[in-house]
């Protein structure tokens, strides 16, 4: 017996096994040849979301999902009377049993602690571990961020060293930094400050951070105006620049405030392979702690859906996961969770939340004010971190994402195509091409096309007949994986709804399912929306998706309408030879690839125009007088 009708008879028996199981709540845990538990699901219906993962359409599961499927030999079921018990049942098995194909979060809380080098030269650092080395350790801290955010404030109003230099090793060594010239630095290294003024700033710099803000500037605006008093200007300079930078500090904290005194925020952006996990966390009103998780399962993709709950590896079913796995690390639960999007079995979450933290939870999905800001904020930092991951820019996965969720893509789109017309009352009729990829341009996948069926201005049917040459080639060369071979994620058509139909029958005529909308344009030619089948979708409130789309419509249209001018000017040049007794079309095409430019055929000797191909004597001679004996022509 084959592999195949091996796998065939497995899945049918595993079929046959969730086709006796009873429509009633509960937990199913897959297990593999070993009895291990590969991954742990819950249901509203166990034989629906059972069954649906044994069908004999395997293609239409996700990558994740069809490689558990593959490695299911058994599965468990545990009934429940409620919903509300098969979520506390799901999230204590995976707890307990860590499954392989569960999204799981590594807690990474370890302590971290705030280092002061001794003095008299001192300085401040984020350190993991407290080691014997003479340095003064303040903590523990569980967040790295707030360390590292306690350090970067301190030596920024204090003006301590932010480089690399050791003291007093390399004083006198160097000029100043520019951090020196622009205030953020005494610049020690070139003798700026003296040492007893130097203990003084890190002295207060550790008041700053043992007492708190309000205390430290009460205590220094004390000391300036006793300076000040004392005719010691010099250091009542010193302390009022402390007091402004740690104005300007606050000033900048309240950018993050909350109304709410206790929240955090949740976003989720999501690469093809990888996804980030974003929680901004604030207490009494004030951002407090960011955390990322980067997820090795890709929790974008949609799926045919099963049963009345959500989608099998959807992104809403991605976010309650997220959540589960996210509170079972932690103890404090804040009153307000915030969500960057839809999350299944929502009202079932806010209830376990609500009753693991002993008083009532509230979700919130927010689409204005104050909360979206947040929102947005915390995904722009999941979508950075996430890019430095990937080795990619922050501003691209994030503008990839926005543009998915925008558009209903399941997934970021990797490669976009955009295609322009360009032609001057029909003539010289060509479009462009081009090609981005991971949000940016992939110059060397551009393409030209000359229009060869289409006669006169009509756009609809020249843009029809690029996109069936491009889709031919496709399915010609689709084996190579490159150039045209490669099938994009994403097809954007300069111009609208009359575009998106002249192309869409293209795509049913190859059977090729690529998302395909238009970019329409304002009336000073910037991009205004997405055209999609039936009506436009706004980017102006989507900024991140709004400039990516704007960079890719100039693009397209800077490479159709360059295109454009070059066979325009080739024509006008032909035309001007072929006033030439003796040059046609042929040898006027012949004599412009040959030379390139007007003004090289024009200074050309008889001997040079006698090497072009097609050249006869008299036809050069013709050419040759032409130029030198009717100069100005």
């Amino acid at each position: 017996m084959s592999e195949k009708e091996i796998d065939i008879q497995r899945l049918r028996r595993l079929k046959n096994k969730a086709n006796a199981l009873p429509l009633t709540p509960g937990v199913y845990l897959m297990k593999d040849a070993r009895g291990q538990i590969l991954y742990v699901g819950k249901a509203k219906a166990l034989k629906n979301r059972v069954g649906s993962y044994f069908t004999s359409q395997q293609h239409n599961l996700m990558t994740k999902v069809r490689a558990m499927v593959a490695n299911v030999e058994d599965f468990d079921v545990i009934l429940t009377d409620t919903e509300q018990e098969c979520l506390l049942l799901e999230c204590s098995l995976i707890k307990q049993h860590a499954p392989k194909y569960n999204i799981l979060l590594k807690d990474d809380k370890g302590f971290h602690y705030l280092r002061v080098t001794p003095p008299p030269w001192s300085n401040f650092y984020e350190a993991k571990q407290i080691a014997d080395d003479g340095a003064q350790y303040l903590g523990p801290y569980t967040s790295a961020w707030l360390v590292n955010q306690a350090v970067d404030a301190v030596k920024k109003i204090f003006r301590l060293p932010q480089c690399a230099k050791v003291f007093p090793r390399d004083i006198g060594k160097s000029r100043p930094c520019l951090n020196f010239f622009i205030g953020l630095c005494s610049a020690p290294c070139a003798g700026k400050i003296k040492q007893e003024a130097y203990v003084q700033c890190v002295a207060d710099a550790l008041s700053f951070l043992k007492q708190g803000e309000s205390k430290a500037m009460e205590e220094l605006q004390n000391r300036m105006e006793k300076a000040a008093e004392a005719l010691d200007f010099e250091n009542a300079a010193r302390l009022r620049d402390s007091i402004k930078a740690m104005e300007q500090l606050s000033r900048r904290q309240k950018v993050v405030n909350s109304s709410y005194k206790e929240q955090d925020v949740f976003a989720v952006v999501r690469e093809r392979e990888k996804s980030c996990l974003c929680v901004l966390r604030f207490a009494d009103g004030k951002l407090t702690d960011a955390e990322h998780f980067i997820i090795d399962t890709p929790c974008g993709e949609e799926l045919p859906e099963v049963s009345r709950g959500a989608k099998i590896g959807s992104l809403p079913e991605a976010r309650r996961e997220l959540l589960l796995r996210y509170y079972t690390m932690r103890e404090f639960i804040p009153r307000r969770i915030v969500l960057d999007g839809e999350t299944a079995d929502i009202s079932l979450l806010a209830a376990w939340l609500s009753e693991k933290a002993g008083r009532k939870i509230s979700i919130a999905l927010p689409e204005k004010g104050e909360a979206l800001r947040l929102v947005e904020m915390c995904r722009a930092n999941a979508a950075q971190y996430l890019a430095q991951h990937m080795g990619r820019q922050g501003k691209t996965t994030a503008a990839l994402d926005e543009l998915a969720g925008v558009l209903g893509l399941p997934t970021p789109p990797t490669r976009i195509e955009a295609y322009d017309i360009s032609h001057t009352g029909g003539a010289q009729n060509v479009a462009g091409m081009i090609v981005f990829e991971d949000g940016v341009p992939l110059k060397r996948a551009y393409k030209r096309f000359q229009i060869r069926t289409v006669d006169g201005a009509d756009d609809y049917a020249s843009m029809a007949e690029v996109l069936r040459r491009r889709l031919k080639h496709y399915v010609d060369e689709k084996d190579k994986n490159d150039g045209f071979g490669c099938l994009p994620d994403l097809i954007l058509l300069d111009g609208g709804q009359g575009q998106i139909h002249a192309a869409q029958p293209i795509l049913k005529e190859f059977a090729l399912p690529v998302p395909l909308f238009g970019m329409v344009k304002d009336s000073r030619h910037r991009t205004r929306a997405i055209a999609l089948d039936g009506g436009e979708i706004s980017l102006t409130v989507k900024r991140a998706a709004f400039a990516l789309v704007g960079r890719i419509q100039e693009e397209v249209h800077r490479f159709a309408i360059a295109y454009h001018r070059q066979k325009r000017g080739k024509a006008t040049m032909s035309g001007t030879l072929t006033q030439i007794d003796g040059i046609g079309e042929g040898r006027a095409k012949a004599l412009l690839k040959h030379f390139k430019t007007m003004q090289k055929i024009r200074a050309a000797t008889v001997e040079e125009l006698a090497a072009v191909p097609g050249m006869t004597e008299p036809a050069v001679r013709a050419v040759y007088n032409y130029f030198n004996n009717k100069t100005g022509t």
